[in-house]
């Protein structure tokens, strides 16, 4: 190992949904002093390229392949940043370029590492709808790209019997048009045809469409891979107003197990 390789950095960084005012003040000067930007195509074309700084973008399932270049280009002395939509801690980057590092070489494991956190899609369609995660909740990603539908419903319906609010990532695909209608009957045997269900497509970007609908009005269609899909526990209300609705859940779940 040089001393030139040892003064190489790697950040893991995350956008958030869209919005350029949204990404963190931690995130932007990452990026201002990075050397090297790596990651999936639509994230990475939202980096400015400018002299000094190199872009690599790569398709969306070569996670651990990115994730391995990223570790030798700071291993070589360069200062790279790893970007995610959302946050990287969140079905994104930070778990493949640790599980690349624990596979590497040792010498990766003395670089200076970090994970830089930003907004979810889900906190930001949360927050766009009001505070339907206001209490207990999960999220789960709906693509059986890295687990088998089997856990996946198993999942869904272990946390729909415990009466979380629950997000779902990567909710309906071209690949996968089925799946999420299986979701969707699951959800109306377990919770019932009027718990409250919330479509936050393309959350803080120009295209933002937010739907609110009872389990029951649910089709499939009403979401794509651009939509965060908020399903609420059996607390969580409605607030009718001229402005539109508010879906929140209350903070306090006292005497609900009955």
């Amino acid at each position: 190992m040089n001393i030139g390789a040892m003064s190489g950095s790697l950040s893991i960084a995350g956008l958030g949904p869209g919005d350029e005012a949204l990404i963190t003040p931690e995130v932007t000067a990452a990026l201002a002093g990075a050397s090297d930007v790596i990651g999936y195509i639509p994230y990475v074309a939202r980096i400015a390229p400018r002299e000094g700084l190199t872009l690599h973008p790569s398709d969306n399932r070569v996670e651990l392949d990115r994730a391995a270049h990223a570790l030798d280009l700071a291993a070589r002395g360069r200062r790279v940043v790893v970007v995610s939509s959302g946050d990287p801690g969140v079905f994104a980057m930070a778990a493949a370029v640790f599980e690349a590092l624990e596979a590497g070489p040792a010498h990766w494991r003395d670089l200076d590492i970090r994970v830089l956190p930003g907004i979810t899609a889900m906190l930001a369609a949360s927050a766009r709808a009001g505070a339907p995660l206001g209490h207990d909740f999960c999220a789960i990603n709906l693509s059986d790209n890295l687990k088998p539908w089997d856990l996946i419903e198993k999942r869904l319906r272990l946390a729909a019997e415990a009466d979380f609010a629950m997000a779902f990532y990567n909710p309906r695909s071209k690949a996968r048009p089925e799946g999420f209608e299986r979701v969707l009957e699951l959800l109306r045997e377990v919770c019932g045809p009027d718990r409250p269900i919330l479509f936050a497509h393309a959350v803080s970007t120009p295209d933002e469409q937010l739907r609110i609908v009872p389990l029951g009005q649910a089709c499939a269609d009403m979401a794509d891979m651009r939509t965060m899909v908020i399903v609420g526990s059996s607390l969580t209300r409605i607030i009718k107003r001229a402005a539109g609705p508010i879906l929140y859940t209350p903070r306090s779940a006292l005497g609900s197990a009955s």
